[in-house]
């Protein structure tokens, strides 16, 4: 059955965000679902900005060059396979730290939240979506989960997708992009003073969406329900 119509307002937006591995794209393509709206990662638009300045030997400095290149990507840019490794999560927390790139992605980010495709909702995960991109969005989670923890959730994900790797290795990458993110000058990586905090270390994918409804269910009357809801 598909979702119930929304009261006539504006779209309804709920904002995940969170440090790699924490479950904030799992989370997000569930509620997106479960309720019918769009999804958007967000980063898989600073990857695809990483990912071609590679490709085209553009210094991952150079703010300029890289603002320029995100304000040219293309909805297929957001399809390379290449996106889910590890060398675009590295390039993209490196070109995310720059100003002028998250300048130059922030109207496409909150032209999807406030336009979604889909005319219901949106869903958005990253790193400052409750904080900077939707700092309004009546739904706020942040997720987190303790290194070690996100090191092997990590590894299980590469493993699966056949890519060779040793947990210490994943581990150090993890945390130096903990660092970075949660370090830059530029919309750093911290929970919204609003935002529904979830630590998913002894959790799994069930329960977290779980609380997650929960949380939406209880903020307002006005909470958007599917019609299994309803039922």
């Amino acid at each position: 059955m598909s979702p119930a119509p929304l009261p006539a307002r504006r779209p309804a937006i709920v904002a995940i965000d969170g440090p790699a591995a924490s479950g904030k794209g799992t989370l997000a393509r569930r509620l997106a679902d479960h309720f019918g709206f769009d999804h958007l990662d967000s980063g898989l638009l600073y990857r695809a900005v990483g990912a071609k300045a590679v490709a085209a030997g553009i210094d991952l400095a150079d703010g300029p060059a890289l603002a320029a290149l995100a304000a040219s990507l293309a909805p297929g840019d957001l399809d390379a396979e290449t996106l889910r490794g590890d060398a675009a999560a590295n390039a993209a927390s490196k070109v995310a730290a720059l100003p002028e790139v998250r300048a130059a992605l922030l109207a496409f980010q909150r032209d999807f939240a406030a336009r979604p495709p889909g005319g219901q909702g949106a869903v958005l995960d990253g790193r400052d979506i409750g904080t900077v991109v939707c700092p309004d969005a009546p739904y706020k989670i942040f997720l987190d989960a303790g290194a070690e923890t996100r090191a092997a959730r990590r590894l299980k994900e590469l493993r699966e997708r056949g890519i060779p790797s040793i947990q210490a290795a994943v581990l150090q990458d993890l945390k130096a992009r903990d660092e970075r993110d949660s370090r830059r000058r530029t919309a750093p990586l911290v929970p919204a003073t609003d935002a529904f905090r979830i630590d998913t270390s002894e959790m799994d994918p069930d329960a977290v969406f779980d609380a997650a409804l929960a949380f939406i269910a209880s903020t307002d009357r006005d909470a958007p329900r599917t019609s299994r809801d309803q039922a």
